[in-house]
């Protein structure tokens, strides 16, 4: 099998996990991050496009709405996230019971920017959310009072949406700005969620 190899901190028990299993796969991993990770503890990896198409692909999730409709790229690998997602034949999201939500948007939706005329870009993207009743100007990610790099180079802002009542809608905006190269909704991408809880692991569907 080709398999698709999620980001962030749950993702990384299933890459743990996969390893100790020791079985035929051959990996595409979703961050530099990741594949370190992977490489690490002895899978073989391949690039996005190297292989045929992948058979599974299992991520973590930052939120999960009705309809398995997620908010994905807290750990700032959205685009790499949704490009190997997107190539998949199956995904599967891996989270606990915390990221499961009535309505998505309490988690801030990451955008992902290119660097070049940000704060334009930011502008253009807070005139969008305005239009979907979102009040909040988004944020340009920082850590250690430097801007954030994504794999690719590129910025993100987060939006503080509360709550989107238009996933769709506001996905296909988001993506109409020039100069946003990618946002964390995953719309009707995700199969089927695994969601641990205290009493044991239960199992959603669209």
């Amino acid at each position: 099998m080709v398999v698709g190899l999620g980001t962030g901190s749950t993702a990384a028990w299933f890459v743990r996990a996969l390893a100790e299993r020791k079985l035929d796969v051959t990996c595409v991993a979703t961050s530099v991050q990741t594949e370190q990770l992977a490489a690490e503890l002895g899978l073989r990896l391949a690039q996005l496009g190297e292989t045929r198409e992948i058979d599974l692909t299992v991520d973590g999730a930052d939120e999960i709405g009705p309809g398995l409709s997620l908010i994905k790229g807290g750990g700032a690998a959205l685009l790499r996230e949704k490009l190997v997602w997107e190539a998949s034949r199956r995904c599967v999201v891996i989270a606990d019971a915390a990221k499961v939500v009535p309505t998505l948007g309490r988690f801030p939706l990451p955008i992902e920017v290119v660097a070049f005329g940000h704060k334009t870009t930011a502008a253009r993207i807070c005139d969008v959310l305005s239009e979907f009743e979102i009040g909040m100007a988004p944020r340009l990610r920082a850590k250690d009072g430097a801007p954030v790099r994504t794999d690719g180079g590129n910025l993100i802002y987060d939006a503080a949406c509360g709550r989107i009542e238009e996933p769709a809608a506001l996905a296909a905006a988001l993506k109409s700005i020039t100069g946003v190269v990618e946002h964390g909704l995953f719309l009707d991408l995700a199969e089927q969620a695994l969601i641990g809880a205290p009493d044991g692991v239960a199992t959603l569907e669209p």
